[in-house]
């Protein structure tokens, strides 16, 4: 009898501290940042969080989150990387391009898993696509321009101009215009761009391409898509149409956008997060991209921009936006 207690006890033991190794496990500290707060960044976030809950890491095991944005300002941005340095964090995630370089320059120790970045060679935030071998790797939103450019012809089959509004210190933004404007030049068309270096600029930005573009595109600029609704204002008062490469943005008041699930970016950046966690080095990991493209149409935004969509255009949308 006192040596099936004593049994009992063991096992019991066992268990409790199977249960604290478990727990202890998810004991880690994820720190995410991002450069501002808008629909496909908070996409992102969610994504990232999902996936954690996904594998087991919660609040409730053991796992510490904690999320700030730097509401568009750079050297907040590093003021909350250093922080999160000074945090110990296990993994630290920087949403957008301004928020990865600053917690890459805040480290080059703590493993860093960059997420919504266009072009993080280009960033400086790795030196190849390959894996890093650093403390950095991440999930790019590349998109290939060509398509974007056969969106542009679809929307306004002569369109000869296209502007742009862009912040030239985004380092994605620059990377895209450069890129654009040679495709462009391939294809017989013009970029005029204008720059917006803040978010209060960008309506003022877009006024100043009216009477001389055919048609306005817009990246995953952070300054334009937080304030996206003063590009569509002068996009409706002047009849210029606008496509976007964010799939947000068309409920927005664009009229199309070929772009990628931000959320779906979030759950492959939380996966590689998860993998880290578990012990894989970040400059292991080659940079990852989300190859899949969905179309996002909204025919009234079409009509009060003076643009009338092919129905079959219309058909073959993801989703249209009523």
């Amino acid at each position: 009898m006192k040596r099936n207690k004593t049994l009992k006890s063991l096992v019991g033991l066992a268990l409790s501290a199977s249960l604290l190794a478990s727990t202890a496990a998810f004991a880690q500290l994820v720190s995410v940042s991002s450069i501002v707060e808008h629909p496909a960044l908070d996409s992102v976030r969610d994504g990232i969080k999902q996936a954690l809950t996904d594998a087991g890491y919660t609040e409730a095991n053991g796992l510490k989150w904690q999320f700030q944005t730097a509401q568009g300002n750079t050297a907040t941005a590093a003021q909350i990387a250093r922080k999160y340095v000074g945090d110990k964090s296990d993994v630290i995630v920087g949403i957008s391009t301004p928020s990865a370089q600053a917690i890459v320059a805040a480290t080059k120790d703590i493993p860093v898993v960059y997420a919504a970045v266009t072009d993080p060679v280009a960033a400086q935030l790795v030196p190849s696509w390959d894996p890093s071998n650093t403390n950095v790797s991440g999930v790019s939103d590349m998109l290939a321009l060509e398509k974007q450019l056969e969106l542009i012809k679809t929307i306004v089959p002569d369109a000869k101009t296209v502007g742009m509004v862009y912040n030239p210190g985004e380092a994605n933004s620059v990377v895209v215009v450069e890129r654009l404007r040679e495709l462009l030049a391939a294809n017989d068309m013009n970029l005029l761009e204008a720059t917006a270096a803040r978010t209060v600029d960008v309506g003022a930005a877009a006024r100043s391409l009216v009477g001389k573009v055919d048609i306005i595109y817009t990246n995953t600029d952070n300054n334009v898509v937080s304030a996206f609704e003063a590009l569509v204002k002068v996009g409706n008062d002047s009849k210029i149409p606008i496509v976007a490469s964010d799939t947000d943005s068309v409920g927005r008041g664009a009229i199309a956008a070929l772009g990628i699930n931000y959320y779906d970016v979030g759950v492959q950046t939380g996966e590689m997060v998860v993998r880290i966690l578990k012990g894989e080095k970040p400059g292991e990991l080659p940079s990852e991209f989300s190859e899949k493209l969905e179309l996002f149409v909204n025919p009234g935004a079409a009509a009060k921009q003076g643009v009338s969509l092919d129905e079959e255009f219309i058909q073959s949308a993801t989703k249209v936006i009523e």
